[in-house]
């Protein structure tokens, strides 16, 4: 892409993991990236893996409504306009707490992260893609393949990633009047630090503890970028990446 060219993300989570690697896929790419979470210092260790891409780092906590505002309008004085949303920040939560025991403000936690705060990046995104001019852009959640199948003891990241698909039906649906195209990655397996117990053993529907394949998170991001440079006449409603042998066929 020449500067003329160039278009605008917003990665939520951008300071780790999947954030990082679509990140920096975008930036490779020729794209200017806003990078949002909750610790300056990840994200600028991720703008300094592609130091001569325009990038800025928005330290911003996706569950509070004023550091969403801000993180877009701070897009929008930088850049102009808004061209995709890669909603992506998110936690799992305490792993292993069975539903008795899950606290209540645990359970708040991972629902303010994961669903609120996808909503708030979402509503935020649609607006200013609907009043730019020219109009549209791409919105793209990041689901699980959790929004399918769920992990033992994982009800508060399971519910919000099956949440998750009903924003992104939804979004996608009110965005066609706007040219705001809307789709889901879900992904299962990537090798980031939430996934790294995986290697020592993770809980199964049986009841075992198995070691489980993972892929590289680069793989995601390759995706991620395809689905993002569409064209906003074509649009990837929902794709799965996930390691191959990972027991999700089958899983149960």
């Amino acid at each position: 892409m020449n500067a003329k060219q160039t278009k605008i993300a917003v990665v939520t989570g951008a300071g780790s993991g999947i954030g990082r690697a679509v990140a920096v896929e975008l930036l490779r790419a020729g794209w200017s990236v806003a990078l949002a979470g909750r610790r300056a210092e990840p994200l600028e260790e991720t703008a300094a893996l592609v130091p001569e891409a325009p990038s800025v780092a928005v330290r911003t906590d996706v569950a509070r409504p004023e550091e969403v505002a801000a993180l877009f309008a701070s897009v929008r004085e930088r850049f102009g306009r808004l061209d995709l949303l890669f909603n992506n920040a998110g936690t799992f939560g305490p792993g292993g707490v069975p539903v008795e025991e899950l606290a209540y403000e645990a359970w708040r936690h991972v629902v303010d992260t994961n669903l609120n705060g996808a909503f708030l990046c979402a509503q935020a995104a649609f607006r200013q893609m609907k009043e730019q001019d020219p109009q549209g852009g791409r919105i793209i959640n990041n689901g699980s393949i959790s929004a399918h199948a769920p992990r033992p003891r994982s009800i508060a990241y399971t519910a919000t990633k099956h949440a998750m698909t009903g924003l992104t039906k939804s979004l996608s649906l009110d965005g066609r009047a706007y040219r705001i195209a809307c789709g889901q990655i879900d992904i299962g397996n990537a090798a980031t630090d939430m996934t790294s117990g995986m290697r020592a053993g993770t809980p199964q529907a049986n009841g075992e503890l198995a070691v489980e394949p993972v892929m590289d998170a680069v793989d995601v991001a390759r995706t991620v970028r395809h689905m993002a440079e569409l064209p906003l006449d074509a649009n990837v409603q929902f794709a799965t990446v996930m390691a191959t042998a990972m027991p999700y066929v089958g899983r149960g």
